[in-house]
């Protein structure tokens, strides 16, 4: 199977052939596009890797496996395949949104020598809250009659969905959120947000073994600030940063500012590793 093609991979060349390399991971529902604002940022001198898991976006549908898909562990075969498919070495930064957080931990504690450093754009390690100890934000049988009203309404729930991620009624990332939901499969947005929301990946943490920055949302409807404190404290080599935005998405809304915190530790954990 063609890898570039199921993943709808795109590659935004650096100036240098020995340039430093990101590759971006988009959240659930979403897909490579949301990326845009942040990309120009880092021309030319990064190259930058752009895919859609299978499912989302202009992927191959035709390969979706609802087995497969419907556990993290597909997309960090996606997400490794690519790297592979594209011989992707030397100083490898891992860009993800949302659940691609959890995937790219996933990917890294499975690689160890693939990717130099993670950058997580409002990670969560599991939505779920677990007793007194750990409040991931939902209830279990809130996220259930989530998926059951995709099931039953798919258009309503994206039409719901949208402005909660964004925090916004009308903009135009939820306008843009409430495109991409609407054009996705329902079945392989269900089964792609049962991986996202239902998974824990808390007892992993420990053993991630390359250095991350942890960007979180101030005011962020999904992603208690708890959550970033917990994920900082649990993730070794860690750098937490506060995000004064509201929302979810800041590489669409505030692209300026995740860009900007981005380069900063870029820089400083480059500079680090060269003296």
């Amino acid at each position: 199977m063609n890898i570039i093609q199921r993943n709808n991979v795109h590659c935004l060349p650096a100036a240098a052939h020995d340039a430093p390399t990101l590759v971006y991971g988009h959240g659930f529902g979403c897909n490579k596009d949301m990326w845009s604002r942040v990309t120009p940022a880092f021309t030319p001198a990064y190259r930058q890797v752009l895919f859609d898991y299978v499912g989302s976006g202009e992927s191959d549908a035709s390969a979706f496996d609802p087995v497969r898909y419907g556990r993290l562990q597909g997309y960090v075969d996606d997400l490794l395949e690519v790297c592979d498919a594209l011989a992707l070495s030397g100083d490898l930064t891992f860009v993800g949104h949302s659940i691609s957080c959890s995937i790219g931990i996933l990917a890294a504690i499975r690689r160890p020598q693939l990717f130099s450093r993670l950058i997580l754009l409002g990670p969560s390690p599991c939505f779920l809250n677990d007793n007194a100890d750990y409040r991931g934000g939902f209830e279990r049988q809130d996220l259930e009659g989530l998926l059951e009203l995709m099931a039953h309404n798919y258009m309503g729930w994206a039409k719901q969905f949208a402005p909660l991620v964004s925090a916004a009624d009308e903009s135009a990332v939820t306008t843009q959120l409430s495109d991409s939901f609407c054009s996705t499969d329902p079945l392989m947005a269900r089964t792609f947000a049962q991986a996202t929301f239902l998974s824990d990946i808390r007892p992993a943490l420990p053993s991630c073994p390359v250095p991350s920055l942890i960007l979180h949302h101030q005011r962020d409807a999904l992603v208690p600030g708890a959550v970033a404190d917990y994920l900082h404290r649990a993730l070794a080599d860690s750098r937490l940063e506060i995000l004064e935005v509201s929302g979810h998405c800041a590489h669409m809304s505030h692209p300026e500012l995740v860009s900007a915190a981005m380069h900063r530790y870029l820089q400083g954990t480059i500079n680090r590793v060269l003296s």
